[in-house]
């Protein structure tokens, strides 16, 4: 593809994640634009980046993702790149944002 080009459609099609509307319609697009298996590679992608971010075992990670020893190797490589940082942190701050919300649910329960 035409590098001027590809950068461009990257630009639309980012743009067209962007003004999707909240989870629903994102999972919309994801469950029909990629057939299953693209989709859980992907979703296994992220996962294992995750679990060895947290310090997880990889023996762990094989036997819940279901991950070979090279999609641990190819993710321990992505943990090096910015975009998966990004992601990360993202997915860390949703997290953090959950255990404090249960905090305070809990505590006005009192």
């Amino acid at each position: 593809m035409n590098p001027s080009l590809k950068k461009q459609l990257l630009k639309t099609f980012s743009k067209m994640i962007d003004d999707l509307e909240g989870l629903s319609e994102i999972e919309i697009f994801l469950k029909d634009f990629f057939d299953d298996v693209e989709l859980e590679k992907y979703i296994k992608r992220i996962a294992i980046a995750y679990w060895l971010k947290k310090g997880r075992d990889k023996e762990n990670i094989k036997r819940n993702l279901l991950a070979t020893p090279k999609e641990i190797l190819d993710a321990e490589k992505l943990l090096k790149k910015d975009g998966i940082k990004l992601a990360l942190k993202k997915i860390e701050a949703e997290e953090w944002a959950n255990v404090w919300a249960e905090k305070i649910k809990n505590f006005t329960k009192k």
